[in-house]
C-alpha cells in the first residue's frame, strides 16, 4: 500500500473513548492518512484503543486546544503534504478524504477545500445539514462562518507559511486559520458531505459557544481594513444574536430527539 500523504490530528482528553473510537474509525474509512492522537500523559489511551487505528500518540502540552491541535500537525513526517484535524467526537464520512485529496492533488492554486458537513446529536441522528457553497469563504469575513473545519483538507506547506495556528484563541482559531489562507491560496468548495459534527453540550464549542460567537467577531473585525474596523460593532452584534439563536435551536433539536 502506498505510504499516506494525508496526515489527521485529533485532539482528545481521553474522556470520550467510545466517541473516539468511532471518530479514529471513520478517519480509516475516508482514506488512506497517517493519524496522530495528542493527548495528556495521564489518558493512557495506548490501553484502551486499538493499536491498529493510529498512528502516534503525541504528548499534550498542556497550553490550550490550538497548542495541542499545531502540535500535532507539525508532527507528521515530511512525506505528509496535506494535513487536518478532527475532533475525538466528530466523523468523516467514508472516502472523504480520498475525495478532497483528488481535488487539491490536481490545482496546485488551491491551498484547502471544504465540503458538507452534517451535524448530529450524541446518538448521532442528524440534526442539520450544512450543505456550504463556495460563498461560505467570502461570508465568514462578514457574517456567519459557514465553512466547516471537519472534512476539509489543507496543504501542509500552506499551514506552515501562514504560521500555524493562533495560540491566542480558545474557540475560533479555525476561522482565524481559514481567513489567513485565504490570503495566500484558494479555497474551494466541493459539493459533497465530507464530515459529520456532532453537537451536545460536552463539545468544546457548542459548551461554550457564547464565547466562540465572541472571539469570532473579535476575528472577522479584526481582519477588515484598518478604516472600517471603527464600524463593525454596526454589524457584528446582529451577527452574534443570529448565530446564538441558531446554535439554540440546534441545541432543543438534538435534546429533543
Amino acid at each position: 500500500m502506498d505510504l499516506p500523504v494525508i496526515g489527521i490530528v485529533v485532539p482528545t482528553m481521553g474522556t470520550r473513548s467510545e466517541f473516539l473510537r468511532q471518530s479514529l474509525a471513520s478517519i480509516r474509512s475516508a482514506g488512506n492518512a497517517t493519524i496522530h492522537i495528542v493527548a495528556p500523559e495521564s489518558a493512557k489511551l495506548a490501553s484502551m484503543l486499538d493499536p491498529s487505528s493510529y498512528d502516534a500518540l503525541i504528548v499534550d502540552p498542556g497550553t490550550g486546544l490550538s497548542a495541542a491541535i499545531d502540535v500535532g500537525l507539525r508532527s507528521f513526517s515530511p512525506r505528509v503534504q496535506y494535513i487536518n484535524w478532527l475532533g475525538d467526537d466528530d466523523l468523516l464520512t467514508e472516502g472523504s478524504l480520498d475525495h478532497a485529496l483528488s481535488v487539491l492533488a490536481g490545482n496546485p492554486s488551491i491551498a484547502l477545500v471544504y465540503g458538507g458537513c452534517e451535524y448530529i446529536d450524541g446518538d448521532g441522528k442528524s440534526l442539520w445539514l450544512n450543505k456550504s457553497g463556495s460563498y461560505a469563504k467570502y461570508l465568514m469575513r462578514c457574517g456567519p462562518q459557514l465553512v466547516p473545519q471537519p472534512g476539509s483538507l489543507m496543504r501542509r506547506d500552506i499551514y506552515e507559511q501562514i504560521g500555524g495556528l493562533n495560540h491566542g484563541y480558545k474557540w475560533a482559531f479555525d476561522l482565524d486559520s481559514l481567513i489567513r489562507i485565504s490570503r495566500v491560496g484558494k479555497l474551494q468548495f466541493t459539493p459533497r458531505t465530507l464530515a459529520k459534527f456532532r453537537w451536545h453540550e460536552g463539545s468544546l464549542s457548542v459548551g461554550g459557544r457564547n464565547g466562540s460567537v465572541a472571539e469570532a467577531s473579535t476575528i472577522r473585525a479584526a481582519a477588515l481594513p484598518r478604516g472600517i474596523r471603527p464600524l463593525a460593532p454596526l454589524w457584528e452584534a446582529p451577527i452574534r444574536r443570529i448565530i446564538l439563536r441558531a446554535g439554540n435551536r440546534l441545541t432543543v433539536r438534538s435534546n429533543g430527539s
